[in-house]
């Protein structure tokens, strides 16, 4: 009797163990399944990389214009001179004329014709310009003057210099005679001008000669 009871234990304590096997698998299989984190994810696969587009700098069109090479002229050479004369650009207006122009010799006795050019538009008072001026010394300055020519009279109105030394009263029978003689002589004398007297002023005031 007793050992059929030990053989009943022996037989139960087996049973139980491969009870216990068998639970034990079942349960690691169980969570095998049940846990995601066992579950291998697949690798996903990289995409490919897409060629990004290169940006383009806008075209920027620069015109620069070379400048002009100089000519450059072998040394020892001359540049030909224009054709162009300088007369060609000048209006009628400075274009010149030759008149005759009376001044006194040496002796103050007789007075002397000579021809000179003058402005072509103001010819009276360019003579009387270049007679004032061969008469000007150091101590006897005229500073300006001016020409007025009414119905056949012409009235030469004299203006000093306040740095001149010496007046119109001042001057000698020889100097008046190589001033006023002169420019009376001359303006008298050209037919084209028609002057038929000559009076003399100072600054307005009529001279006595």
């Amino acid at each position: 009797m007793n050992k059929i009871i030990r053989y009943n234990k022996k037989y139960i304590f087996s049973l139980m163990l491969s009870v216990i096997a068998i639970a034990a698998s079942s349960c690691g299989s169980n969570q095998s399944v049940n846990n995601p984190e066992n579950i291998e994810s697949p690798v996903a696969s990289s995409p490919l990389p897409t060629p990004t587009s290169e940006i383009q700098p806008p075209e920027i069109d620069i015109n620069i214009t070379p400048s002009p090479t100089p000519k450059t002229v072998p040394f020892g050479t001359q540049t030909p001179p224009s054709s162009e004369t300088p007369n060609q650009n000048k209006t009628a207006s400075s274009k010149n004329v030759d008149i005759t122009v009376y001044t006194s010799d040496l002796q103050c006795q007789e007075l002397v014709p000579k021809t000179v050019s003058v402005s072509v538009d103001e010819p009276v008072k360019d003579a009387v310009g270049r007679i004032i001026a061969e008469k000007d010394s150091g101590d006897f300055n005229i500073s300006n003057y001016r020409v007025n020519v009414d119905n056949g009279i012409a009235t030469v109105d004299l203006r000093l210099s306040p740095n001149s030394p010496r007046q119109l009263t001042s001057l000698s029978s020889c100097e008046q005679f190589a001033l006023f003689g002169s420019l009376r002589k001359t303006l008298t004398s050209n037919p084209k001008w028609n002057i038929k007297d000559v009076r003399f002023t100072e600054a307005g005031e009529e001279i006595i000669l």
